[in-house]
């Protein structure tokens, strides 16, 4: 399953938001003629490594540079001087062998505090899935042994998975697949009844392909007290 960054909310928005300022001046350069036309290459914008070097960064000046018939470096620095005005970038700076670098703006950030308390619990919440169906199945721990520490993190991990889809736009199905049938219960069931039969002071051979945990004599001890010789055949 894609859940597409600009979907989601936080850093991601803002990525896009910078993305689209990067095509607006590109589209500023074609208008003044640096670009020959309107350029094929995709938009790409990732993270800084270091807070030195901004918010975000990105190669575009690197890509098209052969194209403008221009160093990297000056692309990068005209495509600086055509970034539109907004509240959302502090600077733009050409770094490197033409590397752009995008520092945020404190208000940024400040409108962000703003935008979770209006939305309260939504926040966060996208349309990404768009209702697509998602089936997700979690624990489903074998009846014929015991639970252990495995099947909590599983139930943990699956509910928490089939809440983020939701929250996504998916519609998430949980399902705890209960498989109480078929030869191993028949196993389990002649598992429990020999050891069963062990403390009516019947000895009979317990074959190998028989379930052999600790646990198959706590079942049995618990029908043997509860039940004395009942089922003794």
């Amino acid at each position: 399953i894609d859940i597409p960054l600009y979907r989601t909310p936080g850093f991601p928005v803002m990525r896009n938001e910078v993305c689209q300022l990067l095509r607006d001046a590109l589209a500023s350069l074609v208008e003044e003629g640096v670009l020959p036309d309107a350029p094929g290459a995709e938009v790409q914008v990732e993270r800084s490594r270091g807070q030195e070097h901004g918010d975000f960064a990105s190669n575009l000046a690197m890509v098209l540079a052969k194209r403008a018939g221009l160093k990297p470096r000056e692309l990068a620095e005209k495509l600086c001087a055509a970034l539109p005005a907004s509240e959302l970038l502090s600077r733009a700076e050409v770094a490197g062998p033409g590397f752009i670098n995008l520092f945020l703006s404190p208000a940024s950030f400040h409108a962000l505090p703003g935008e979770i308390r209006s939305r309260k619990a939504a926040y966060g919440t996208s349309d990404a899935g768009a209702g697509e169906k998602v089936m997700v199945e979690f624990v489903s721990a074998n009846p014929t042994g015991p639970l252990h520490v495995g099947h909590g993190r599983g139930a943990a991990y699956g509910d928490a998975l089939a809440r983020v889809l939701r929250a996504a736009g998916y519609d998430a199905l949980s399902e705890y697949y209960i498989n109480d049938a078929g030869r191993q219960m028949d196993i389990l069931a002649l598992s429990v009844w020999l050891r069963y039969l062990e403390l009516c002071g019947e000895a009979l051979p317990f074959p190998r392909s028989a379930y052999q945990g600790d646990y198959i004599f706590d079942i049995a001890a618990t029908l043997h007290r509860e039940e004395a010789g009942q089922y003794q055949a």
